[in-house]
């Protein structure tokens, strides 16, 4: 037997004594029966060109609905029981008369919609936030996922012969438990439904406990895939190692939340959430029935996030899915915007490099759009495809990486970052005019001179970057390039400056410069200057002393159009994202002993022959 049909085999035998989903009430509900089948067209799955084939029935009507309640393997309510994960199912008829079908498998705290939130103020002094924000109305739960969550996925897939089933999210709906915005209890609620399809978990068919169900209708193979939220929860779950997870597609996830709300100690939004935390997302998604249960959860969270110092903690570890990517075994098909400044791109970098690192299927889509932006048809359907009906069809020897170029046409790469991106120094060089823009050159000038900034958290970083002269900034510029120069990968500073007073927040940005027109922010980074040595460590800082501060920017595949210059933009707080304290800490930079590393293909080379070109 091939290794797929010995799984089924053992599927087979594990449930002899499956129960069937029927009409169940649901928390008093009537909920709707599945249509009974004497008999089903005897389909099978097919497979062309190692793509599946939609050659299951598309009717909706024809389908079968049910669903569960999965009991988990937490209380994260603290009520004395597990908490049980409400899903619904929706398979072919096929799969009433023996037929065994992997799952596509999407988890969600939002199906129920969210509550009023207020996000917390950040117009005040680095260290010193609001205890307090404006209390937003009481919500009113509604009865809108059951019996049904959600159609999502159900259309392309069904007819393919995947069931497709949705989870609802710890307290959100139906689903018990409390949200923890990505805690350790929220991935053990996933793990437990992948657990019950492959016969390791109990269901139940009402909330009362009463009746066991079981799947005997799949082969116990899952793949999870989703965006946003919906895209992290996959990672989690993935982390834990369970069986029969065998394929994952996070689109714009979340691969360590202290990056999601934090960067190198500074209290740093996701961008258009100003003010947002871990707090203010429970809040939102917590729309179970019970809306006093989890309030003590909840207020842990307000008081273990620490919006004051920023640093990271063992709070903070518990949401870092790496810190267990060892565990990792799906094959996983990561996708994201190159655009995104809600997740930023760090969370997929991280993540695609410890794929690469511990030898486990990986494949990365990158698109010119922000947040969400699934990988095409054909890209999702051969990964599932190869994955969980384990059809040979060479993904392994596929390119590893697609990137959505600037002119929207997708190519391939063998992988990301490029094989040929090196590494390359440029070095900053003092501007000639007062307050104008020095030079980023490959060997050092001979000044030695200081350059000075003064915060105002006021003014945009884009008005910063367009501005000829100004005050708040210091700019840098490479000479106009005369070809194409494709960055891919993680760009950083090395910056040595001192600030007048104890705390300051120091932004970077890496901007091009085109020949006409406003330039254009590339990539950002943040850090707040106490935490030069460590993300968790809080280092005071002695005013007027010089310190070295190394930033990564967020990764990114982008190419410099020939007729451009590339910049690199140091000022302190950066609006749309920091907190924003009173304008006046100046920060003193030192050129000479200042770097940026930019990941360019070619390397040094390219780099010289795009500045030799234009001549």
């Amino acid at each position: 037997m091939t290794p797929a049909a010995l799984h089924a085999d053992r599927r087979r035998r594990s449930r002899a004594a499956a129960v069937a989903l029927t009409t169940v009430l649901a928390g008093g509900l009537a909920v709707a029966a599945s249509p009974a089948y004497a008999a089903s067209p005897e389909i099978e799955p097919t497979f062309q060109d190692g793509l599946s084939q939609a050659v299951f029935t598309k009717a909706a009507a024809e389908w079968i609905n049910e669903e569960a309640w999965v009991e988990s393997e937490v209380d994260s309510d603290r009520d004395g029981e597990l908490d049980l994960v409400h899903i619904d199912v929706t398979r072919v008829p096929q799969t009433a008369d023996g037929l065994k079908v992997p799952v596509l498998m999407e988890m969600s705290p939002y199906y129920a919609g969210g509550t009023s939130v207020t996000n917390w103020g950040v117009d005040h002094e680095i260290g010193a936030p609001p205890t307090e924000k404006e209390a937003w109305p009481a919500y009113v739960p509604t009865n809108r996922t059951s019996p049904r969550i959600s159609g999502s996925l159900e259309n392309t897939w069904v007819p393919r012969g995947y069931a497709v089933v949705h989870a609802e999210g710890l307290g959100s709906g139906w689903s018990e438990g409390c949200p923890t915005s990505g805690g350790p209890n929220e991935t053990l609620a996933g793990k437990a439904v992948v657990d019950w399809l492959n016969g390791r978990a109990t269901a139940y068919t009402s909330v009362d406990r009463s009746t066991e169900v079981t799947a005997d209708w799949t082969t116990g193979r899952v793949g999870m895939i989703g965006t946003s939220y919906n895209g992290t929860l996959p990672i989690g779950v993935a982390s834990t190692g369970v069986e029969g997870l065998e394929a994952i597609v996070p689109v714009s996830a979340i691969s360590s939340w202290y990056n999601y709300y934090r960067a190198n100690g500074a209290v740093r939004a996701p961008g258009g959430y100003q003010g947002e935390d871990l707090d203010v997302l429970a809040d939102y998604v917590y729309t179970r029935f019970d809306q006093e249960i989890c309030q003590p959860v909840i207020d842990e969270l307000r008081a273990n996030q620490d919006r004051a110092s920023g640093d990271s903690s063992p709070y903070w570890d518990e949401r870092d899915y790496l810190a267990k990517a060892e565990q990792i075994s799906a094959a996983t098909l990561v996708a994201h915007g190159l655009n995104d400044w809600n997740v930023m791109t760090k969370n997929a970098s991280d993540l695609y490099e410890a794929l690469k690192a511990n030898g486990v299927p990986h494949q990365i889509y990158l698109h010119q759009g922000g947040h969400g932006g699934n990988p095409n048809d054909t890209l999702l359907n051969r990964w599932f495809t190869r994955y969980l009906y384990d059809v040979q069809n060479g993904v392994e020897q596929l390119p590893k990486a697609y990137v959505v170029r600037e002119d929207r046409t997708l190519t391939e790469y063998p992988e990301w970052p490029d094989p040929a991106m090196e590494q390359v120094k440029l070095k900053f060089s003092a501007a000639e005019a007062a307050d104008g823009v020095g030079g980023l050159t490959v060997s050092r000038s001979g000044s030695r001179a200081a350059e000075n900034l003064v915060d105002d958290a006021s003014i945009r970083a884009s008005a910063l970057a367009a501005a000829e002269t100004s005050p708040n900034r210091l700019a840098y510029r490479t000479d106009v390039l005369g070809e194409p120069l494709r960055l891919s990968g993680t760009p950083s500073v090395s910056l040595k400056l001192a600030v007048d007073r104890s705390k300051a927040n120091l932004t970077a940005l890496l901007v091009e410069y085109p020949a006409t027109g406003a330039p254009k922010i590339i990539t950002r980074g943040w850090a707040d200057v106490e935490n030069r040595n460590s993300a968790a460590v809080t280092d005071p800082i002695t005013p007027g002393t010089s310190y070295t501060f190394d930033v990564d920017l967020e990764p990114k595949d982008y190419v410099f159009s020939a007729g451009s210059r590339i910049g690199v933009v140091v000022m302190s707080s950066d609006f749309e994202y920091t907190v924003r304290p009173a304008p006046g800490t100046e920060l003193t930079l030192q050129q000479s002993a200042s770097t940026v590393h930019l990941p360019l293909v070619g390397g040094m080379g390219a780099l010289q022959s795009s500045l030799r070109a234009i001549g």
